[in-house]
């Protein structure tokens, strides 16, 4: 019988879980709270199914039974019987704990909860619910797809059994894990980036050197396949000022802390790719 997963959010992250998990054969439920949100997502889900097809490496027949085996919805319950439910709204621990209040009357009492958070500590998630020992953090990258990654986060109360079945689905579509045993705010990689797209962000801001030649730098100079600014364009510099507040919040160190370019950008609405404007012109 087919696992059951749910995705909460129809988003570029929650369908991108979703597109894979049901190339997985998972039967997944992809909720969101609109009708459009929800079209847009499967729209995108459609047209990447596409891409692959035609590239060959998925056959047309996979693609047409791994669309069917996702049913979209905006009714919450609808996640009650799945084996899984992985949240992936908007990073703001208010909405996350909300969907988490909601989800531990909702969701089997033996489900995984997962949420797929870049930067908030699991631990403050899970604390909102009855069952902090089956709550985990599953960071994916976006997109989902394509991307290979998955951070999982033990929060201070979740269970090694709910650990290893988080890594199990992981595995299962396509993922290489690695494990956070200690729920500091960023993990490892948003830590990683957040601090090193800050530091290049000043570097830019006060004239030092150019973002091409800043992103050179690091591609040359240490072997990374994108550049920091071309990397927060393509995550967005919004979601990336949000993560480095997260982190700075939680750990009050300066290297952490957003230069004033990033948070003008943002006003400004020059969010990287997704808005045609960022550290670059798209």
């Amino acid at each position: 019988m087919a696992k059951k997963l749910a995705v909460i959010g129809a988003g570029l992250m929650g369908s991108g879980i979703a597109q894979v998990s049901a190339a997985a054969g998972y039967d997944v439920v992809l909720r969101d709270v609109t009708d459009e949100a929800l079209a847009r997502g499967l729209g995108g889900i459609q047209a990447s199914y596409g891409k692959f097809v035609a590239k060959g490496k998925m056959t047309a027949e996979d693609a047409e039974a791994a669309l069917a085996r996702i049913t979209a919805t905006t009714e919450l319950e609808a996640v009650a019987d799945a084996d899984i439910v992985v949240e992936a709204v908007f990073e703001k621990i208010e909405v996350k704990q909300e969907i988490f209040r909601a989800l531990d009357k909702i969701a089997r009492q033996d489900a995984i909860l997962a949420s797929n958070t870049s930067a908030i500590p699991i631990t403050k998630i899970a604390a909102v619910t009855e069952r902090p020992e089956r709550v985990v953090g599953t960071h994916f990258f976006s997109p989902v797809p394509l991307m290979q990654l998955c951070e999982l986060v033990r929060g201070y109360k979740t269970s090694d059994e709910t650990l290893a079945a988080a890594k199990a689905f992981a595995e299962e579509i396509g993922k290489t894990c690695i494990v956070v045993n200690r729920d500091v705010a960023g993990f490892v990689t948003t830590r990683l980036i957040s601090a090193l797209v800050v530091e290049a962000a000043k570097l830019y801001e006060s004239g030092v050197a150019s973002a091409e030649d800043i992103d050179i730098a690091c591609k040359l100079g240490f072997g990374h396949a994108m550049g920091p600014l071309t990397t927060a364009d393509m995550t967005g510099v919004d979601i990336l000022l949000h993560a480095t507040g997260n982190i700075y919040a939680e750990s009050q160190d300066e290297k952490f802390a957003a230069p004033e370019i990033m948070r003008r950008m943002v006003d400004a609405g020059d969010l990287g790719r997704k808005s045609g404007q960022g550290f670059y012109t798209y």
